[in-house]
């Protein structure tokens, strides 16, 4: 679409929408940001990303930031009763902040990173023996980059992010050329597919939990198939050599 028919369709001037798509100071009403969101068609995820950036706020529905300074033990205990399945709680930053011991067979690594790299994103892109691990490697990692974008725009200027970006464009020719691209995704249900060294080869739903009391925090849970015994495999391993 060119400048003149999105401007149109959404109700506003050439000039108003020129200098937004220039990043002016203006001052742009959700109203308005809505109906730019429908005339090009966004998705969810791009609509929510859209408000976030232009709002400098979580969009509805998105979510908090702020989480505690401790993993809640009732998110521990709650992990815990998810066994067999491997299950996990992320940060705001998508830092990891407990898991459970299905969780440590899976990705055995995770008990050894030091604190700068016990990130999903970092573990996804820079940790070799994640990428040795899940199968498919290039689109899973595309899906979770998009949706740590999604996920994250609220904290666009927190350095903490900033400074995990910067390490993972050093770190990841994957991730250099792939973060410019800008794609936001929405969070979807998926069966996730590893080959680990020990059980062979795994299947598992990946979910994903917010909690309303922390809704900074998530809580990812990998389930068990119906009629797959990739986590009784899973769980037959109790040794890391």
């Amino acid at each position: 679409m060119r400048r003149e028919e999105v401007a149109l369709l959404a109700g506003v001037s050439v000039t108003w929408y020129t200098w937004l798509e220039q990043g002016r100071p203006i001052n742009a009403s959700v109203d308005v940001l809505e109906a730019i969101a429908r005339t090009l068609r966004l998705d969810e995820a791009e609509r929510r990303h859209l408000l976030t950036l232009a709002t400098r706020a979580p969009a509805a529905g998105q979510g908090a930031v702020t989480a505690p300074d401790d993993v809640p033990d009732a998110l521990v205990r709650l992990i815990t009763a998810m066994e067999p399945a491997p299950a996990y709680v992320l940060g705001p930053r998508w830092e990891f902040l407990a898991w459970n011991r299905p969780q440590a067979r899976l990705y055995p690594m995770i008990d050894q990173l030091i604190d700068d790299e016990r990130n999903l994103l970092w573990v996804i892109f820079a940790e070799p023996t994640a990428r040795d691990l899940i199968v498919d490697w290039a689109d899973q990692a595309h899906r979770i980059l998009a949706e740590f974008r999604a996920g994250t725009a609220g904290l666009r200027a927190d350095p903490a992010v900033n400074a995990l970006v910067e390490r993972l464009t050093a770190a990841s020719p994957e991730f250099a050329e792939w973060w410019p691209q800008l794609d936001v995704a929405q969070f979807q249900t998926r069966v996730r597919l590893y080959r680990h060294p020990r059980a062979g080869e795994l299947a598992f739903e990946y979910q994903q939990l917010t909690p309303s009391e922390w809704p900074g925090l998530k809580v990812v849970c990998q389930l068990p198939l119906p009629g797959d015994d990739s986590a009784e495999r899973l769980a037959a391993w109790r040794s890391i050599a």
